[in-house]
């Protein structure tokens, strides 16, 4: 496309490279040097000055109309205009032709992107100077001039120098090569030669080899979407490579090229690749993602392709998006984006199916045609179902039968997953018009409800299922509930997904769990779901847990609401709909009191046993809480988790059982029961030595501390005893929780905890856990709880020794920690920084009957956790326990504390000033 092209499709004349005044420019600077390299500074100088005022243009003009297709358009042509006229200098002024040169010719062709004249404002520049035959002096030394002045005036090019038989080779050996000269667009030179090129690449090239470069561009997607994340719906979606991106519509594009000729968004009669209505679809898709890919590149200043964090509120701003119906507006912008992602999705797997499945109709897989049980399946599909089995794809028998039966677009997915079959994409976009006619009539069908929790509860593959029905739009039209949180996005660094994707991966998780796939990782999850009672309750919570997302309103109370209705459609019991609105309602029960309450505290289990009331119901949240948390993203489950989650579990059936029995044990026999357990682990010790550890306890710490930690305990306290150290440390590591345990006794320090926190937050090192003990003669026992950082043990051990080592010069003096501190990197990432967290502190006296507990919730940065355990140690307050959690961009910690006589903290004016101290720390943006 020329300048003159853009400018009459609306790229507007402002920026415009004239052709005849550049050259006129170049010229003048040759005659007034009289060398075309002593003229180089000043060609330099004016083609950068040309190509910032072409951009800036360009980004003014995306920001007025929002064109980023136009404003790619305009940048490829004024890239044209630069090359030609640098070629014309190049050929004309630094190396000009003799006479014996004349019949050398050389082509300037685009390929790629720029090949099919689009360019975005970070992208490289693909050219292939096409030769007649080989090489000479002559044109390695205009290519070579030419490229120098690119590179040097700023421009990145990607480049090779072939005749037309090396191309055809090339062409034919690599695929990537191929797909590139699919799109060559001559710019300069000889046009002859070029229409040559072409001629033997459409006639040699693309006419054979069609199934194999399917194959090829299938796998390469494949690749490329497990580089950049699996899931379309990642919320720092990579825009170009990531699946829903532009390089799926360019295999599109370049499997409708190869295999028909033209380019998808064209209509040629029976060449046509796409429908009117999917073609308008295909030129929305695509004219979005070029717009949110320019604008991207502009706010970056390079070719940065992932819609990051730290960028999604600009862009929002830059495309005008609002504040509206409970969605910010980065929210909507990332929405609008998730569904054009979708389309995309829908659109090219479509299409490339049935692009693919025209290659490969007339050859059946040798496995299917040499199984005698797959015919037998086949006929049996045919015999008494309204599908057809062909290539291992299920198609209908005619265009009506959806409109006949619309049950059968449940029923085409039931013999899909009962034979292992793909859906043919003929079948898929009858499915899809299909679900517009699924009404409240369909909705309470009986029939419609059992076929559906069959694919939900029922299915081997519960997840592809669902997928295929999302797929076609039909998910969302039949339970609309889950329609509203389509494409939905949660604007925080927590979850990695949008509600939609999250809710189905946690039924993946679940039958992840049943299938026993995960069962070294989590064997309590695998050893309790063979207990569940009522499966499709369970997988119905899965699926809908998150629905309420989106609103004002507590999301688990409306989700709960919503999950009733949901189970009345579907004609769940009544005691069925209770479980199932329990379990939406308290969903993230089980996993907040794990991780920010004290488990040794009786009053947390009585409460939380309170909330669940059956073993049963504490089966079905204990499945709930580890699928959701592990569908949330890559590394937000872990050991830790794991490990917190099976002590409340355990913790809270014995006393389901015990109340059960009408069994309570007095707590004096509590204690006596552990002391005794106690001496037998340490039996190898004189009687008068465990009789003085026992001593040295007060009572509350027998009730909450396990027999391991008691001993662990022991012997550090004796250690301390023999020794003339300050403090003495025990260090052990699992890999299978990932948590390093840091147990340090010393002499009760009211900052000792502040100490550590600094120490690792100074170190690197993430704390998520901390409980703290006090001994009747002046020890503190500080138990600490890192998150690993490394897979061997033996640089986990180095780490930890790091850690040691400055906490006792900082003890004892030799290094100051807020200088330690201060040496680090910046306390809040830049990509922290993209979210506003409102700070709170609360202080309560009714979650433990012992201590008050300090709830804090705040953005994360480093060494926080040292700045709110100073101001607590400022506080006169005692910390006994806190609980350290992260879910992203926020941090939520909790402090069981006393005030220095071992009381509860009562007076309002003193929980007030620990409420101002804590918001003061939290509002700190360092």
């Amino acid at each position: 496309m020329s300048l003159a092209d853009v400018e009459q499709a609306g790229g507007g004349a402002m920026g415009m490279i004239d052709p005849v005044s550049l050259r006129r420019d170049l010229t003048g600077f040759f005659r007034a040097h009289g060398d075309a390299t002593a003229a180089r500074c000043d060609v330099l100088a004016r083609i950068k000055e040309l190509n910032a005022q072409a951009r800036s243009a360009a980004e003014e003009k995306l920001l007025h109309d929002g064109d980023g297709r136009a404003c790619a358009s305009f940048l490829s042509a004024t890239m044209d205009e630069i090359v030609s006229a640098l070629f014309d200098f190049a050929a004309t002024h630094a190396y000009p032709r003799g006479a014996s040169q004349t019949s050398e010719e050389l082509a300037i062709v685009a390929t790629g992107g720029y090949g099919r004249g689009l360019l975005a404002p970070g992208s490289d520049v693909d050219l292939l100077f096409l030769l007649p035959y080989k090489q000479t002096a002559w044109s390695e030394s205009v290519v070579e001039f030419l490229l120098y002045l690119l590179w040097d005036a700023g421009f990145k090019v990607g480049h090779a120098t072939r005749n037309i038989d090396q191309c055809m080779k090339f062409a034919t050996s690599d695929d990537t090569i191929r797909s590139a000269l699919l799109d060559a667009r001559f710019i300069h030179g000889n046009r002859d030669l070029f229409e040559s090129f072409q001629e033997r690449f459409w006639s040699d090239t693309t006419r054979a080899g069609a199934r194999a470069f399917v194959e090829a561009k299938m796998r390469e997607r494949d690749l490329r979407h497990e580089r950049s994340g699996q899931s379309r719906f990642l919320v720092e979606p990579n825009i170009k490579d990531g699946k829903g991106g532009l390089r799926d519509l360019h295999t599109l594009h370049w499997l409708s090229l190869h295999l028909k000729g033209i380019a998808p968004d064209e209509g040629k009669g029976e060449k046509e690749v796409l429908s009117v209505a999917e073609r308008a679809l295909y030129n929305r898709c695509e004219g979005f993602l070029w717009t949110v890919r320019c604008h991207l590149h502009f706010l970056s200043g390079r070719a940065e392709e992932r819609l990051t964090f730290d960028v999604q509120s600009e862009m929002a701003r830059r495309l005008k998006y609002r504040d509206a119906r409970g969605l910010r507006a980065v929210e909507r912008f990332m929405k609008h984006y998730f569904i054009t992602a979708k389309r995309v999705g829908d659109l090219t797997r479509n299409v490339s199916a049935a692009l693919e499945f025209e290659q490969l109709k007339d050859a059946p897989r040798l496995a299917t045609y040499f199984n005698p049980a797959s015919w037998v399946v086949r006929r049996q599909v045919r015999r008494v179902t309204d599908f057809v089995i062909e290539n291992d794809r299920v198609d209908i028998i005619d265009p009506k039968v959806f409109e006949r039966d619309p049950l059968n677009v449940f029923r085409i997915l039931r013999v899909a997953v009962e034979t292992g079959s793909l859906l043919h994409p003929n079948a898929y976009r009858r499915m899809r018009r299909a679900a517009r006619s699924i009404d409240d009539g369909f909705r309470e069908n009986p029939d419609a409800a059992d076929l559906f929790l069959f694919l939900l509860a029922g299915s081997t593959i519960p997840e592809d299922a669902l997928r295929r029905m999302h797929g076609a739009d039909i998910l969302g039209q039949y339970m609309p509930e889950f329609g509203q949180v389509t494409a939905m996005m949660q604007f925080n660094m927590y979850h990695h997904y949008t509600v939609d994707e999250h809710l189905l991966r946690t039924v993946g998780e679940l039958r992840a769990i049943e299938d026993g796939v995960t069962s070294e990782e989590l064997p309590l999850a695998t050893e309790v779901i063979n207990d569940i009672e009522n499966r499709r309750v369970l997988y119905l919570a899965a699926l809908v847990h998150d629905i309420g997302k989106g609103r004002p309103e507590d999301h688990s109370v409306l989700g709960a609401q919503m999950a009733r209705t949901i189970g009345r459609r579907l004609g769940f019991s009544k005691v069925e709909r209770d479980t199932l609105v329990w379990l939406v309602r308290e969903h993230l029960t089980m996993s907040l009191t794990a991780q920010n309450r004290d488990l040794s505290d009786p009053r947390t289990i009585q409460d939380f046993v309170a909330t669940v009331g059956s073993i049963e119901r504490l089966n079905c949240l204990l499945l709930l809480t580890v699928a959701d948390i592990r569908a949330v993203g890559p590394g937000t489950w872990n050991g830790w988790k794991g490990s917190l989650l099976r002590q409340l579990y355990y913790e809270a059936a014995n006393k389901l059982r015990d109340d059960a029995s009408d069994v309570t044990v007095p707590v004096p026999q509590q204690i006596k029961t552990a002391q005794d357990e106690l001496r037998t682990g340490l039996v190898e010790w004189d009687a008068g030595d465990v009789d003085d550890v026992i001593a040295r306890h007060y009572d509350d710490y027998w009730l909450r501390t396990d027999l391991p930690t008691q001993v662990a305990h022991a012997r550090l306290l004796q250690a301390l005893r023999g020794s003339d150290d300050k403090f003495v440390t025990q260090v052990s590591s699992d890999a299978f929780t990932q948590i390093t345990d840091f147990i340090v006794v010393a002499p009760n320090h009211p900052r000792l905890l502040s100490v550590f926190a600094g120490c690792c937050a100074a170190a690197g090192a993430n704390i998520i856990g901390a409980q703290i003990n006090t001994t009747r003669d002046g020890l503190v026992i500080d138990d600490f709880a890192l998150e690993r950082e490394f897979d061997e043990d033996v640089d986990e051990e180095r780490r930890s020794s790091r850690i040691i080592k400055t906490i006792d010069h900082v003890l004892t003096g030799r290094v100051r920690l807020i200088d330690a501190l201060r040496s680090g990197e910046q306390k809040i990432s830049s990509r922290a920084r993209a979210f506003s967290v409102e700070p709170t502190a609360v202080v309560d006296n009714t979650v433990s009957d012992q201590f008050t507990v300090i709830d804090v919730s705040g953005r994360d940065r480093r060494g926080l956790l040292y700045d709110l355990t100073s101001a607590i140690s400022d506080l006169s307050l005692d910390i006994i326990s806190a609980r350290i959690t992260t879910f992203g961009e926020r941090a939520v910690d909790s402090f069981y504390v006393t005030d220095l006589t071992g009381k509860k903290v009562i007076a309002p004016s003193r929980k007030e000033a620990i409420t101002g101290a804590l918001l003061e720390v939290l509002e700190d943006t360092r």
